[in-house]
């Protein structure tokens, strides 16, 4: 705890902390007013609330599906509820709907219940006031607005722990209807559901139905521009393939062929020449030894040589024979090379021919491969054309295929949540409860109590205590001064308090004036200062023991040793003068006209051997002489002959008398009644004391009734007046 440590105010608390003390004793201090009003609260709401008219409650217990049955393939139009936290809080809200309750209403008809239909329940002055004739009709509208409010104020809803359970309660005079209406609820709950499932599948079998009309034409107007711009492109197509592509096909496997033949030809025709060139006498080309005719002629050759053979044996080379058969022979390989020359220039011109095919199919093919070119650009858009064709036809087979599962779904609904237990009629009341109305009367008895409490002390603007003064006006409390009849004995009460401290010197009222003298004067006398010190005794208002403590002060002070001076500064109550009996001829006033001497004037106090300056009837003059030289040239003088000299000056707030003299003294000592006078007020004392120059010293409670502080503020600047009233000895 945060302490702050003064020599002349002790350790006390900082404004930072919390003192519980101090809540403590202001609780105490209106104990009688919480108990009175916490008991006036508690038998007021006991009696409101046992005197309502018994009432029941029914409840009916739904439950939120977490098994879904799979009637029909496919998902539903309005989905099922998810068995979540937040769904289940969500549907305890549409129970409390206020268009649940309007279905309820209209299907039980209750707007004709004169429990729930204000206008139905008359009363003795609405009945007279129907046979004058000056009762208004309500509007219907509104009227059944107020019965469907007045419905949902009697429902409850909530959630059963953290299940998928609803628990759904009704209250009604009549434990039959309040079953009845929780099971309506309950139903048209269940009903709404499935209403809101055929809802969603109607609008949807409606707008699939208007929909799949458009997504087929537009699938048609795809399809025939797809048709269209083939034909204009000249991209018919075959098994998958355009005319174009396949000819290709065709002239690249002629190409192939044709190409593959010109090698060959161009192979025998070369072998053929260079068998030629080499010598050969084409005896040994490959085609001419294929050839029928070359084979025809050398067979006669050969026969032809036989004969030759042999009638060269017989006959010899001239013989006309053998010269005819060597005729034939020249003739017969005349002939064969004639066929070789002819096979030879066969390979050439078939050569020749077979490369033309090949150029031709080449050409035909370049020519394909030109259109196809074209036809490879145009198939761009073609695709294009093609892709929202199939994009067409697939939105429509979507559509086609959800309108045919929402069709089929029509008729199954089910809803999402059952009744796991139906209301029956209640065989007890659920209100007035005796305990939870004497609970609740006592939770508002101590609520309204302690906020009468807090309200009380907070009006409460006077100072209850030392650590009040240090609160509200940052002063220093310079001890208090208890009420006489709170600390005398029973034998003393009838003594005034200026008598007491005389006749009772070790008493308790007596020590607390002995405790306020030393604190006011801790020093004597100061070197290079006048030994006598001036106390001026003040306070903000009449009537806060002012005149009685500047009295017991001076007397307890005087009965201590040394010369003690009471000066009466109140010009207009005079009040030192009047309660020490005094009724001089010339006082205060004349001394200071100097019409009269100080030391002539004294009054000795015989009861304690103080000396009293009082004033006489006439009183001061209209002038201000506080405040003139020989105000200050008397003080002078009295500083020199006393010890300590107190001044009873008039209240700050009512005369600037006590300004002047306070101002005057070396330190003033203000009073202020205990728990009576405000601390603005004694605030605004304290800001005209400042003003004036005079040096307050703190602040004294006057009147202080101990026993009720010590009842009342528990641990009160740390004493307790039970533990030690019995120290003092009456």
């Amino acid at each position: 705890m945060t302490q702050t440590n003064d020599p002349a105010l002790g350790t006390m608390p900082s404004d930072d902390d919390i003192d519980l003390q101090r809540y403590v004793a202001a609780f105490r201090r209106r104990a009688g007013l919480f108990m009175a009003v916490a008991t006036v609260v508690c038998l007021i709401v006991l009696a409101l609330m046992l005197g309502q008219t018994p009432v029941y409650t029914a409840t009916a217990n739904l439950q939120i599906n977490t098994r879904k049955e799979q009637v029909i393939a496919g998902p539903a139009v309005l989905s099922a509820l998810d068995a979540e936290a937040a769904i289940v809080d969500t549907e305890v809200e549409v129970l409390k709907s206020p268009q649940l309750a309007a279905g309820v209403v209209d299907a039980l008809n209750l707007a004709q219940d004169p429990e729930f239909n204000a206008r139905l329940r008359k009363s003795t002055f609405a009945a007279l006031a129907d046979r004058t004739g000056r009762t208004a009709i309500p509007d219907r509208e509104i009227e059944r607005q107020q019965v469907i409010d007045a419905v949902s104020r009697r429902l409850t809803v909530r959630r059963v722990g953290l299940t998928y359970s609803m628990a759904v309660g009704f209250t009604s005079d009549s434990p039959t209807k309040a079953a009845r209406i929780a099971n309506a609820f309950a139903e048209r709950y269940l009903q709404s559901q499935l209403t809101a499932k055929f809802d969603a599948n109607s609008q949807a079998n409606a707008f699939l139905g208007a929909r799949l009309e458009d997504l087929r034409r537009q699938v048609e107007t795809a399809d025939a521009a797809v048709s269209l711009y083939r034909i204009e492109n000249g991209l018919l197509s075959a098994q998958g393939a355009t005319l174009t592509e396949q000819e290709i096909s065709v002239y690249n496997q002629q190409l192939a062929s044709a190409r593959a033949q010109q090698a060959e030809q161009d192979a025998r025709l070369r072998t053929a020449r260079s068998q030629m060139a080499a010598g050969s006498n084409g005896d040994d080309v490959g085609e001419a030894l294929t050839s029928p005719v070359v084979q025809n002629l050398r067979a006669q050759r050969a026969a032809i040589s036989i004969r030759v053979a042999d009638l060269s044996v017989r006959y010899g080379p001239l013989h006309p024979d053998m010269i005819r058969a060597r005729q034939e022979l020249a003739d017969i390989d005349a002939q064969i090379q004639a066929e070789i020359r002819r096979v030879v220039s066969n390979l050439d011109a078939q050569a020749q021919v077979a490369q033309q095919r090949a150029a031709s199919v080449q050409a035909s093919l370049n020519a394909a491969r030109g259109v196809l070119a074209d036809n490879n650009a145009a198939s761009v858009r073609l695709r294009e054309l093609e892709g929202e064709a199939e994009a067409a036809r697939a939105i429509y087979r979507a559509f086609l295929d959800r309108y045919r599962e929402t069709s089929a779904q029509t008729g199954v609904e089910q809803a999402d949540a059952r009744i796991v237990s139906r209301a029956t009629p209640p065989t007890s009341q659920s209100a007035p409860n005796l305990m939870l109305s004497l609970a609740l009367g006592l939770v508002l008895g101590v609520g309204v109590g302690a906020l009468a409490v807090i309200v009380a002390n907070t009006m409460q603007t006077g100072l209850g205590g030392p650590e009040d003064i240090e609160r509200k006006l940052g002063l220093a409390p310079i001890g208090t001064i208890p009420l006489a009849s709170s600390v005398a004995a029973p034998e003393d009460r009838d003594l005034h308090p200026i008598d007491l401290v005389l006749q009772r010197p070790l008493s308790v009222f007596t020590e607390a004036f002995r405790a306020l003298r030393t604190s006011i004067t801790p020093i004597v006398s100061v070197v290079g200062e006048p030994a006598g010190r001036i106390v001026a005794v003040t306070s903000a208002l009449p009537g806060e023991g002012k005149t009685t403590a500047a009295v017991c002060l001076t007397r307890v002070a005087a009965r201590s040793g040394g010369r003690i001076l009471l000066i009466d500064g109140d010009p207009r109550r005079r009040g030192v003068t009047r309660m020490l009996g005094l009724d001089p001829n010339a006082g205060l006033a004349e001394v200071l006209h100097g019409a009269a001497s100080w030391r002539n004037l004294l009054v000795l106090d015989p009861a304690s051997g103080a000396h009293v300056l009082p004033l006489s009837g006439a009183g001061l003059s209209a002038d201000d002489l506080f405040a003139a030289p020989p105000m200050d040239a008397l003080l002078t003088e009295l500083r020199q002959a006393f010890d300590l000299i107190v001044i009873d000056t008039a209240p700050v707030l009512v005369l600037a008398d006590a300004r002047v003299l306070a101002a005057k003294a070396d330190s003033v000592l203000l009073l202020a009644r205990w728990r009576k006078t405000p601390a603005r007020t004694v605030a605004a004392a304290v800001r005209i004391l400042n003003q004036s120059g005079a040096r307050t010293l703190g602040v004294t409670l006057t009147q202080v009734d101990v026993r009720a502080q010590a009842r009342q503020d528990y641990g009160h600047a740390g004493y307790d007046y039970q533990a030690y009233r019995k120290y003092y000895a009456a």
